[in-house]
Order: structure tokens, then sequence, then C-alpha cells
């Protein structure tokens, strides 16, 4: 009988091996500054990763004051002060995501370190966030490009991590989120439907409420708009020197006609205009 049941166990582990992640070794956050977390059946996992560029939080442009109000915020958090929970929103391409990550470019040596969580994979948000308290070091755990369908009840888990368990994050954890959506949850006609007017006082139904409860748990809120034709000429001709090019009148009527073709002027297509613009003056030197 123990033959048979040792045989059955492993056959049993045999099959089971294949759903486990593979090994690896503990992060070390002296040297890794950036990471990724990755949700599996039995937990998660960080994964170190490196920074995809070295984009500083001054090489941003259009967004001075967005910039300084969460270089402030992430500087109080780093010196052991309260801080806010941060939402980014608004125009596509206009730098919240870039801004987010300039930050772990400037602050590293401060102590700070970045963690980024798949919205996907938000249902271990409590999980990471308990593992990361007692480190010497302060997390940002950041989730870009945040929006939730309808049906989707994978944000109640940030909902709660946020601003609703007994405990709340350990001190040394803040979460930035980016998202083209104020509320992050869809809105629609029929969600108004229950909006009462009150002695000339307008009052939301439960629809609207619960979809603005969750945005409200973040404290500071950053808007980022599309860039006016100044600006993203400006931003142009930064990223164009960047690249090693050279921004005369040519490129400033090209940069407008791509703006123009692509109907937005944002950071995001002033960068891709910069690498079109000097991509083809290196083919043309060649």
């Amino acid at each position: 009988m123990n033959e048979q049941l040792s045989t059955r166990l492993l056959n049993l582990l045999d099959r089971m091996e294949p759903l486990l992640p593979p090994e690896q070794a503990p992060i070390d956050w002296s040297r890794d500054v950036a990471a990724l977390w990755q949700r599996h059946a039995l937990g998660g996992r960080l994964t170190p990763v490196q920074p995809r560029d070295s984009v500083s939080v001054a090489e941003l442009i259009g967004i001075e004051s967005q910039k300084k109000a969460l270089v402030d915020n992430t500087r109080t958090f780093l010196r052991g002060r309260p801080a806010n929970h941060a939402l980014l929103w608004g125009a596509r391409g206009t730098g919240k995501s870039s801004l987010i990550r300039a930050l772990i470019n400037d602050l590293a040596g401060e102590g700070l370190r970045l963690i980024q969580v798949d919205r996907h994979d938000l249902v271990g948000l409590p999980t990471l966030v308990q593992t990361l308290g007692g480190s010497d070091y302060r997390f940002v755990v950041y989730c870009d490009d945040l929006s939730f369908e309808g049906s989707d009840d994978a944000y109640k888990a940030l909902k709660s991590v946020l601003d609703g368990t007994l405990t709340g994050p350990p001190d040394n954890v803040l979460l930035y989120a980016t998202s083209n959506r104020r509320h992050l949850l869809p809105e629609s006609m029929a969600d108004n439907n229950d909006t009462q007017v009150v002695d000339g006082e307008i009052h939301h139904g439960d629809a609207v409420e619960e979809k603005i409860s969750l945005s409200d748990r973040f404290g500071l809120w950053l808007s980022f708009y599309p860039f006016d034709q100044d600006t993203y000429l400006r931003t142009c001709a930064h990223w164009v020197a960047h690249l090693g090019g050279q921004f005369d009148d040519a490129a400033e009527a090209e940069a407008r006609r791509f703006a123009l073709a692509r109907g937005v002027r944002s950071g995001r297509a002033a960068w891709q205009f910069a690498i079109a613009w000097t991509g083809r003056a290196d083919a043309q030197k060649a």
C-alpha cells in the first residue's frame, strides 16, 4: 500500500511540476531598482528588470506642474513622511507613464524602488504589498494604463489596498497609477438614471458613487492634457537634439505635418517624429 501511495504521489508531483514557476533567486534591492510583479497559481513573484531608458524628470517637457507635484510627493514619501497615492490621468501620450519611469532614474539613489503590476495581476496586490513591509527601501507600486470594464472585479483588490482594509499598505509602499479615464471605470448614461436633485443639490445614484469611489482613494490627482502647438514643437526640438539631429525650419515644417497626419500633439508624437526625422537624416548621410 505504501509503495502504491508513493507511486501515486510521485506521479502527481510530475504532473504538477510544469505548472510551477521556475526557481528564482531572491531579489536584491541593493542592486535591483525595478521589478515586475507576476501572479501565478500559488501566489506571485518579483522579477528584476532594468529601467527601459535613462530619461530624467527634467527632460520631460510641457508637464512642469505635474512633475513638481509628483516629485514633491515622492520625496516626501522617501523622507518617511506621509504621502498620497497618485493617479495620473488624461490624454494619451502626454507623459504620464514616462514621468513615473523617470522617477526611478532620478530617485533610486535616495532609496526609491519601482514595481510594476499588470492590471490582470491586481488580484495578487494585497500579497505583494505585505511582502514589502519591513524593507529598508521604499516602494512605488505602479500600474500603467489602468482601467476596468463594467463586469471586471479586479478593481476590488486595488480599492481594498488603497483604503479598505484594517491595516492598509505598509508605510514604505505607495501606489501610483496612470489612466486615460479619470474614474477608471466606464461611465454610461444609464448610470445617471438614479441621480436626483434634492434642495437644488445633485445626489448621484449608487452606480455613479461606486465608480467615483475608486479614484477617490488616490489622494493626489494629476491631470494631463494635449499639447498646444508651441509645446509640441519645443518637445520635438528637444528630442531631435537628444538623438543628435538638427531641428531646422524643414524639421519644424515636417513636425507640423506629422502631428496633423496623426491628429494629435503630444510628447509621444514628438518622440516618434524625432525618431523618424533623425533616422531619415542618418539614412541620407549613409
